[in-house]
């Protein structure tokens, strides 16, 4: 298959406001919302939260996270010859994140002779635009994969080679167009990136900022799942209904959630704050907060003595897959 052929010029390549911070879509009330709302002020560490882009009401903090990802190219494309081009056009011409991202993924997406990588681009850029709260979680999901996956060295190879964080990213532009009701090019995001990365995520869920898809192979989440900040799903995750019900039916899942590989949640059941999921665990019911759930079907093993942890120690932060600090 020929190559796509780049002859954009970005037309959305304007920094964020700092007037704008991170919020869950205006569509989900509260009553619809059983996962935490609010973030509190310590969230905004550098260990939660994304370094303060998370954190609702406060000051959006300088572009330090596309700063560093732009210092990290140029050193890569300084000491690797070959790659000089390869950052150039991806990341060093680029004068944003979010003008990077959409050269990045219509690069990945477009289909030669149907689908023109400039105008995918356009269409993805003006997702961005029109959405700032998405470059916004983008942001924290590069500082997510950072602080948690030991493989991860620099933001910029996440940016350019873990799948997980392409996707994710896709459907931040994805459900953008899908709030704004574009469904035909939301669905077409969709399919693409579930063609090209693995990871099929509806353009209505709404996805939280912090988030890690570590590996991502295999990961499926519903049309009304809601999943919330600095949470960590490893690969083959599913969050999915449970059968040919309507409306809202897939799981809610909170703040700093661990899901392990190969779990499936399904049905609209609640992921407390906190909680974690066990590799292959079913899980069919709701977990408390701050509970470890695990098997097929899940059970509840234990809860932490004390369940009111800082938010930079939530299992979903943490990545700490062990349960022998549980108090069973």
């Amino acid at each position: 298959m020929a190559a796509c052929v780049d002859k954009w010029h970005p037309t959305h390549a304007g920094r964020l406001s700092r007037s704008s911070v991170y919020r869950y879509p205006p569509d989900l009330t509260t009553d619809q919302r059983p996962v935490a709302a609010a973030v509190s002020p310590a969230v905004a560490s550098r260990n939660g939260n994304g370094g303060g882009w998370c954190t609702p009401g406060s000051d959006e903090p300088d572009d330090e996270v596309w700063d560093e990802l732009r210092a990290e190219a140029q050193a890569d494309a300084e000491s690797e010859p070959l790659l000089r081009k390869f950052y150039a056009d991806l990341v060093l011409s680029r004068p944003s994140l979010e003008a990077a991202l959409a050269a990045h993924l219509s690069a990945k997406l477009c289909v030669p002779g149907a689908l023109p990588q400039d105008a995918l681009r356009d269409l993805i850029a003006g997702a961005l635009a029109a959405h700032p709260e998405a470059g916004r979680a983008a942001r924290a999901d590069l500082l997510a994969a950072r602080d948690r996956d030991p493989a991860c060295d620099k933001m910029v190879h996440c940016f350019l080679y873990y799948k997980g964080f392409l996707a994710l990213q896709a459907h931040r532009a994805a459900h953008g167009l899908w709030s704004d009701g574009r469904t035909a090019p939301a669905l077409l995001l969709q399919s693409r990136a579930s063609e090209v990365f693995g990871v099929d995520i509806h353009p209505g869920a709404r996805i939280g900022c912090g988030i890690l898809f570590d590996h991502a192979t295999g990961v499926v989440i519903g049309e009304t799942a809601v999943v919330g900040n600095d949470v960590s799903i490893l690969h083959g995750v599913t969050l999915g209904g449970t059968g040919k019900e309507s409306g809202d039916r897939h799981p809610k899942v909170g703040d700093g959630v661990l899901i392990g590989a190969g779990a499936s949640v399904l049905g609209n059941v609640r992921i407390g704050a906190g909680a974690k999921i066990g590799a292959g665990a079913v899980v069919l019911r709701d977990v408390e907060d701050g509970t470890t759930a695990v098997g097929n079907p899940a059970k509840a093993i234990g809860k932490k003595a004390a369940p009111q942890r800082r938010p930079e120690d939530q299992p979903g932060v943490t990545m700490e897959q062990r349960w022998s600090d549980y108090v069973i």
